[in-house]
């Protein structure tokens, strides 16, 4: 455990954002596994629907720099591709 002063502050504010980064990266995965259960289900109005909400949490995580900036292209790719596919 950290003994100065700075060092304790420092670990504090790490596990701030530990938790805060937590939260956002569990809301991304959850988000993203609506959608793809959506389009397992063949249902493609609610995978639309989903895909949009996904883009918003997944556009937020990155700019947090919670996700760097292509691993977030990729997921939103990946899923917009996958919409795709039930679409037509």
């Amino acid at each position: 455990m950290a003994n100065h002063k700075s060092a304790l502050k420092r670990a504090g504010q790490n596990q701030a954002r530990r938790l805060r980064n937590r939260a956002v990266k569990s809301r991304v995965k959850n988000i993203v596994k609506e959608v793809r259960q959506a389009a397992g289900e063949k249902s493609a109005e609610d995978a639309a629907k989903g895909l949009t909400a996904a883009q918003a949490a997944i556009d937020k995580a990155a700019k947090k720099r919670v996700l760097h900036k292509r691993t977030a292209a990729r997921k939103i790719s990946r899923l917009a591709k996958l919409n795709q596919s039930i679409a037509s």
